[in-house]
């Protein structure tokens, strides 16, 4: 039997793939050796928080996340830190994203739409009723549980994209433009409650409508239509839909509904009924504590190896939505990644991928079992990045798994299908298979 090894520990978890990436943070994919729980661990660069004066910002925001126990809100067990990083391990969400259901089945039905609605504004009057906003409420920080309920991630860590001014009002703008309130976008400075309010607005919208309220390939005419809130309603949203969208939606933040007139709202308190769950009173905070303290004694040990990741049971079985043998690309669920078996050896797969890449444009760049592939040319969003993995999953299988890192999601869902027709002879093919191609 293959003794799986493994690539990366960090202190009781075993760390695994990365399963999402921002400016100041990578999200991997790890499980808790002492008692098999599958967590999320987002790793943030000590040097690149101290460099823009965010220590205080994170530590504050990160003790507040910890006394936060929503049953919608995506869970923050413990940081740990080591020399040069701070690892924040959260609660790991399985169903995938809440907009995958609108990618692979349209718009919702309006019971559906509004249930999640629900759940999202009791989220966010929750968190605001304890000092703590969003400010990027966005498609990827809306996922599920196993259950189909929502769970909200990145609550509170608005440090790691947002900056207060001396006015004591937040500043800049980042994160999906589409999504955020026009007093952001003009960086008078903002509430951020009313601005969380505007973005659960649009997400309300696109819930029901299957497309954006605002939406402009030129950013200068898509921000002149946040400005103006310069939307229509399709004729299938209903009267009571969409009076509270257009109520959410005021340009005007001192004007804006607020969360206490959204829940005597008519269409929105029809069916609702808001989760029982028990608060904590009081959490420990020594480990925030240590994490900013830098002496040796309070460091997480980091163990790596370096060849291709061993595909342990635990990460297939967590990615078994995700992961069809027979097929070359399986876009069930995953708008942003995809991944394909090969039963040849790691380095013939990263020489196949690096000589299908570049006659498409790509300059690539190789570090172990890993290539990035940069698109030298701008798209829509800037250069489209792809990252690419080769996971072992038995002596003679492999995992490859490839994923938009940043750029267009439809450029990337471009860029797989090419890539998809020069690898044809890399890909594990099934008995199933060879009976479909006869």
């Amino acid at each position: 039997m293959n003794r799986t090894k493994i690539k990366r520990r960090v202190g009781k978890y075993e760390v695994g793939r990365t399963i999402g990436e921002g400016t100041f943070a990578k999200v991997k994919f790890a499980r808790n050796s002492e008692t098999g729980e599958n967590v999320a661990i987002k790793i943030l660069d000590k040097d690149k928080v101290l460099k823009h004066k965010m220590a205080e910002q994170i530590k504050r925001e990160i003790a507040t996340m910890k006394l936060i126990r929503h049953p919608h809100v995506v869970q923050l067990y413990e940081v740990m830190g080591s020399k040069t990083k701070i690892f924040i391990v959260l609660e790991f969400v399985t169903g995938g994203e809440l907009f995958d259901k609108i990618v692979n089945h349209g718009r919702m039905r309006e019971e559906e739409a509004r249930k999640y609605f629900q759940q999202l504004i009791h989220t966010v009057d929750y968190c605001h009723s304890r000092g703590v906003y969003h400010r990027d409420l966005k498609p990827e920080n809306l996922l599920l549980d196993a259950s189909g309920d929502l769970k909200v991630s990145d609550f509170g860590l608005s440090a790691l994209s947002q900056q207060v001014r001396d006015d004591g009002l937040l500043h800049t703008t980042c994160g999906t433009p589409n999504y955020v309130a026009p007093e952001v976008l003009n960086d008078r400075g903002y509430d951020g409650a009313t601005a969380d309010l505007w973005s659960c607005g649009v997400i309300l919208f696109v819930l029901l409508a299957g497309y954006l309220p605002f939406d402009d390939s030129n950013l200068m005419n898509l921000y002149n239509k946040i400005s103006a809130a310069e939307f229509t309603c399709p004729p299938w949203i209903s009267f009571g839909a969409m009076k509270l969208i257009t109520r959410i939606l005021d340009p005007n933040p001192t004007t804006r509904i607020t969360v206490a007139e959204i829940l005597e709202d008519e269409w929105f308190k029809k069916d609702y009924k808001p989760p029982v769950f028990d608060e904590i009173e009081d959490a420990n905070l020594d480990d925030v504590e240590a994490v900013f303290k830098d002496s040796e004694e309070y460091h997480v040990t980091e163990k790596r190896e370096d060849q291709p990741t061993s595909m342990n049971a635990f990460e297939l079985i967590s990615m078994s939505q995700g992961l069809n043998l027979g097929n070359l690309f399986d876009e069930q669920g995953f708008k942003r990644e995809t991944r394909f078996t090969s039963k040849c050896p790691a380095n013939e797969i990263i020489s196949k991928i690096e000589e299908a890449a570049k006659p498409l444009g790509f300059d690539v760049s190789k570090k172990n079992y890993k290539m990035r592939l940069q698109n030298l040319k701008a798209g829509r969003k800037g250069n489209l990045n792809v990252a690419t993995e080769v996971f072992q999953v038995a002596p003679s299988l492999h995992m490859v798994e490839v994923r938009k890192a940043k750029g267009d999601t439809l450029e990337f869902h471009k860029f797989y299908k090419n890539l998809s027709t020069c690898l044809n002879e890399v890909v594990w093919k099934t008995e199933q298979d060879m009976e479909e191609k006869k």
